[in-house]
């Protein structure tokens, strides 16, 4: 693979990690190959190994040299004529499909990666080098036939280091392990509010100071009023890479067929730009602004002049400008935004940021690059051949691939690896949603089907990581493995070969390998997943128990009791009506293993009846509309799962219609708060009651005991008892006192 990860692979073969030879070959390769063909026998891989590759493939062949082995070049012709060697050879069009596919073969006397393309021959050897990570003897390499090639060009990974600075020494070992899952794409997001990462020589004081602050959390520095710092400064946090860093980066990236795209943002999150060059901003004063003026065109100067430095250090086609979250408050009251829009024969702000955005891509273009950004440069119009990323779920990718431009899809909820990934109770905070392995790897990118026109402009898919809340390498390797195979196999594998318990029993083999790699991967978590499924017509409710264990052990009990080892063990999916108190949990040769599962699984009186939205509810989380609050399913510990239901700024308000007078004992409601993501329980919470829908009675009222500095995931029922009032409408109020995000799951009534 690499001098680097070859060095590893020879130390690791002489100690005490070494095993027993294995009686059975480990085939298990993630992303899974298109073809794949067992043989007999191994091939026996030492050190001294000969390998030899066609002049052309002469660097890829380096990626699979240990530590002073010479690379040997041979001619077509000559291929095969030594024994027991390595051998990368260049092929003509006639012997491989498309320019995209490899072939690897391992026979007991040689192995051959045989390819069309430098790329092509560089995931080969990728799959090789897992190959012998995975075998319990890593000299013993099992005979194979394997013929393969992906389903998407685009396969990427996101890391801001912004938020928090990472090293190149590091920075290299993130893209060694890239390459191993064949991610092709380094999206480094190196500008932000947090902190400028790239030395512009135009523009020392991006580097000086904007590229250092006050608190090296993320926490630390926005309590302290989100102050930079100067280089040197004894208290300061943050760092840069130089040009020569960055074109460092980018050679040891091309080597192992991963392009570098820069992102450098604008025109909003330029905090930091604004702090060192407030004439940028629309105020002028440092520290008061966030978007850069799009009226003033010392703005654009600014920018060309950033860019042209950028693109002499990236030879990517695509340059990244970010143009996502931008608050056009500033453009609304600035006089010379206003009379930008006026010259240009704007309609309002939001076709002011489409004029930036154009703008920038005629000065890429000019440059024969193109422009990549975020879904929020759809807002006012498309630049004409701009790319974008949809990462506000896939509507954004799908209307540009509609108006015929390319698009990566990279959706929050599949794709954002700074979400929890397991329980929250029993993991480091993140930044809120639930994003597991199994959900990662059920994902499709292409939302179209394959003869539709639209199909060809989705390039591929990509996984986004934002360090807000990862403040060190240990804990973003953490954050991504084993998320990151799943992606790969998403984004190499095509649709109708995916199978996720194949995949999972084949990532068990990967534990070895990230193990042999030294990566602080995330342990399978032991909690169990209690999914309900309920059946309207039947009044009847299916229990199915998941665990990321690989086939656990799962007891459980219906009434509520801690089950023990003598509990019912789960071996299916099974159905009740009613209600049930279901607790599960793993247990492992008869002990229990991490904390019980508790569903209280309910068919209450509400559920399939109307709900009145006196107040709307969020278009960004909609959940299921005007079912949600009565469709019988509590909420996850996700906000974004389609089970809570999210309310923007401004109280909750909606009355039940219980479609008949009749006795009520009691209302319950979950929320939930998350601050980092601005979700807050409600002050307060009241119910009352009516006949006729227009007159309430007296309102109960709960009042809020979480603090609202609470700021780990946390969840509260408000309950009232209604003592048997007999009654028609339920209404029910919440008190949005932070003016933030309000989430409910569902009204329970009994």
């Amino acid at each position: 693979m690499i001098k680097r990860l070859a060095c590893c692979l020879t130390l690791l073969a002489g100690t005490s990690l070494q095993i027993q030879a294995q009686t059975k070959p480990n085939l298990d390769l993630i992303p899974k190959p298109s073809q794949i063909t067992p043989g007999t026998g191994t091939f026996k891989w030492t050190k001294a190994t000969p390998i030899i590759a066609s002049k052309v493939f002469e660097d890829a062949a380096r990626l699979l040299a240990d530590s002073g082995q010479t690379i040997g070049i041979v001619s077509p012709y000559k291929a095969n004529s030594t024994p027991v060697t390595i051998q990368i050879m260049h092929v003509t069009a006639n012997s491989l499909p498309d320019s995209n596919s490899y072939k690897l073969e391992v026979k007991e006397g040689s192995i051959g990666i045989y390819a069309r393309t430098t790329t092509a021959a560089i995931n080969g050897i990728q799959t090789l080098l897992q190959l012998r990570l995975l075998q319990p003897d890593m000299s013993s390499i099992p005979c194979v036939q394997i013929q393969d090639h992906p389903r998407f060009g685009y396969r990427g990974v996101m890391l801001d280091v912004s938020r928090h600075f990472f090293p190149i020494s590091y920075i290299k070992r993130y893209l060694d392990l890239m390459a191993l899952y064949k991610i092709n794409t380094f999206h480094w997001h190196l500008v932000d509010g947090a902190g400028w990462r790239l030395q512009i020589k135009q523009f020392p004081e991006l580097t000086d100071r904007a590229a250092w602050r006050y608190g090296e959390g993320w926490k630390e520095w926005a309590a302290g009023g989100k102050r930079y710092a100067n280089a040197g400064d004894p208290n300061a946090y943050g760092g840069y890479y130089t040009q020569d860093d960055a074109r460092e980066i980018v050679a040891y990236a091309a080597q192992r067929g991963i392009t570098v795209i820069p992102e450098i943002e604008m025109p909003g999150h330029s905090e930091e730009v604004l702090a060192v060059y407030p004439q940028l901003s629309c105020s002028g004063i440092p520290y008061v602004n966030s978007e850069l003026c799009l009226g003033n065109d010392a703005t654009y100067s600014f920018l060309e002049k950033v860019l042209t430095e950028v693109m002499a250090i990236f030879p990517s086609t695509y340059i990244h400008i970010g143009g996502d979250e931008a608050n056009k408050k500033a453009w609304k009251a600035c006089p010379k935004c206003q009379q930008r829009i006026h010259t240009e024969h704007l309609k309002d702000e939001h076709e002011l940021q489409s004029y930036a955005v154009r703008r920038m891509e005629k000065f890429l273009k000019s440059h024969h690059r193109k422009l990549l950004g975020w879904d929020e440069i759809l807002e006012g119009g498309l630049a004409p051949e701009a790319t974008v990323m949809s990462w506000r779920g896939e509507s954004g990718g799908i209307t540009a691939a509609k108006a015929g431009h390319d698009v990566i899809m990279t959706p929050g909820a599949y794709c954002y690896f700074d979400h929890y990934q397991a329980d929250p109770a029993t993991q480091p905070e993140a930044q809120g949603g639930y994003l597991p392995v199994e959900k990662v790897y059920s994902y499709n990118p292409d939302p179209f089907q394959p003869q539709e026109p639209e199909s060809k402009h989705i390039l591929g898919v990509q996984a986004n990581i934002w360090t807000e809340l990862i403040p060190n390498s240990s804990h973003l390797e953490y954050m991504t493995y084993p998320r990151l195979p799943a992606l790969a196999e998403v984004a190499w594998t095509n649709n109708n070969q995916k199978d996720f318990s194949d995949f999972q029993r084949r990532l068990q083999s990967h534990y070895l390998l990230l193990q042999r790699l030294y990566v602080n991967y995330c342990r399978p978590s032991y909690t169990v997943t209690i999914v309900p499924s309920i059946n309207y017509d039947k009044k009847e409710t299916t229990i199915r128990l998941e665990s990321q264990q690989y086939q656990p052990v799962i007891r459980y009990t219906m009434d509520g009791t801690a089950p023990d080892q003598h509990a019912t063990r789960y071996t299916g999916p099974f159905s009740f009506t009613g209600s049930a108190n279901i607790t599960a949990a793993v247990f492992r040769d008869t002990l229990l293993q991490g904390k019980p599962a508790v569903l209280m699984a309910d068919y209450h009186l509400a559920i399939g009846k109307p709900v009145i939205y006196k107040q709307p509810y969020s278009k960004s989380y909609p959940a299921k509309k005007e079912a949600t609050l009565t469709d019988g399913y509590l909420g996850t510990v996700s906000y974004g799962d389609s089970q809570w239901q999210g309310f923007d700024s401004h109280d909750m308000d909606v009355v039940v219609d219980m479609e008949a007078v009749q006795s009520l004992r009691s209302v319950a409601l979950n929320f939930m708060q998350l601050t980092a993501v601005g979700i807050y329980i409600p002050a307060d919470v009241t119910v009352s009651l009516s006949d006729d829908g227009i007159t309430f009675g007296q309102e109960i009222v709960v009042k809020n005991d979480v603090p609202e500095s609470q700021n780990q995931l946390t969840f509260k029922q408000f309950r009232f008892d209604l003592g048997n009032r007999k009654s028609r409408y339920i209404r029910v109020k919440a008190k949005n006192a932070q003016h933030g995000f309000l989430f409910a799951d569902e009204i329970i009534v009994h």
